[in-house]
C-alpha cells in the first residue's frame, strides 16, 4: 500500500479556487459523440495502465476535442456526461505520465490536480476545477462513484464513455458496482461496515445532496444511512446496526475498467 498522500492544505486551497468557477448553466440540447474515448477504454480494458503513455495522443485530441464545444449548450444530462468524461480524460493522461515516468503515484506528478490542463468557453480549469467548479455543482452524488484519479483506492472506470441519454442509469449502477468492488465491506467479527475513505471525504454530499458541493460535515452513520439504497441487498441485511468506519487509502498507481 502507497504511503503517498496529498497535503491538505494545498487541497484546501485548490477546492476554494475552484469554487470560484463558472457554475455550470447547461440550456441545450446539443449531443457530444464519446466514441474517441470508448477507443481508449477499450485499449486500458485489454492492456491495463502500461498501455496509457502509448495513449496520449489520442487522449490529448479526445480532450481538445470537448474543449472546442460550449458545455452550456448542451442539455443538463448531456453537460454532465460531458464534464465527468472530460475529467476522467485528464485522469487517465495523468495516470499515463506517471506509468511514462516510472512513478508510483500520480501524486509523484507536479499540479496532477491542481494545475491547469484544459481551457473550456475560456476558462483554464484544472482537474479540481472541473470536479468541484463543475461536477459537483450538478448536486448528484452518484459522481463519486464515477469520477477516477488513478490510483489503487479510486473507483473503477466504466467500460462505456457517460453519455447524457444513458447517464441516470449509469451513474446508479456505477455506485452501486464501486461500493460491491471494495467501497463497501462488512467486517462480522467487529461488526463494522468499512466504507470507502471517497465516502468520509464526500459523505456529505449524499447526505445533503441538494446543497452540493457541501463541506458541512456529517456523522459517519449519517453516510452509511445515505449510501444504503445503494449497497447490495445481502450487505444491507449484515450492515444492520453496524458500526460505520472508513477505508485507509492507497494513492499507488493504478487505473483499471470495473
Amino acid at each position: 500500500m502507497s504511503g503517498e498522500s496529498p497535503n491538505p492544505i494545498a487541497v484546501g486551497w485548490s477546492i476554494l479556487g475552484a469554487m470560484r468557477k463558472r457554475r455550470p448553466d447547461p440550456a441545450g440540447d446539443g449531443v457530444v459523440d464519446h466514441g474517441d474515448l470508448a477507443g481508449i477504454l477499450g485499449i486500458l480494458r485489454e492492456s491495463g495502465v502500461a498501455a496509457l503513455p502509448e495513449e496520449r495522443d489520442r487522449i490529448a485530441a479526445y480532450r481538445t476535442l470537448l474543449a472546442d464545444l460550449d458545455p452550456d449548450e448542451l442539455s443538463k444530462d448531456e453537460a454532465l456526461a460531458y464534464w465527468v468524461n472530460l475529467y476522467n480524460a485528464g485522469a487517465l493522461d495523468v495516470a499515463a505520465q506517471a506509468a511514462e515516468g516510472g512513478v508510483p503515484s500520480v501524486l509523484r506528478i507536479p499540479g496532477a490536480f491542481s494545475k491547469p490542463r484544459v481551457s473550456v468557453a475560456g476558462e483554464s480549469l484544472s482537474l479540481d476545477d472541473i470536479e468541484h467548479g463543475k461536477i459537483r455543482r450538478f448536486q448528484d452524488p452518484r459522481i463519486h462513484g464515477a469520477l477516477v484519479c488513478g490510483s489503487a483506492s479510486c473507483p473503477t472506470l466504466r467500460y462505456e464513455p457517460y453519455r447524457g441519454a444513458d447517464i441516470d442509469r449509469q451513474l446508479d449502477s456505477q455506485m452501486r458496482a464501486f461500493l460491491a468492488g471494495g467501497g463497501a465491506i462488512y467486517e462480522p467479527v467487529t461488526n463494522r461496515l468499512l466504507l470507502s475513505r471517497v465516502l468520509l471525504w464526500y459523505g456529505a454530499d449524499f447526505v445533503r445532496p441538494h446543497r452540493m458541493p457541501t463541506w458541512i460535515p456529517v456523522s459517519k452513520r449519517a453516510v452509511g444511512a445515505a449510501i444504503n439504497e445503494w449497497l447490495d441487498p445481502d450487505l444491507q441485511a449484515q450492515s444492520v446496526g453496524a458500526t460505520v468506519a472508513f477505508q485507509s487509502y492507497d494513492w499507488a498507481l493504478a487505473c483499471s475498467i470495473g
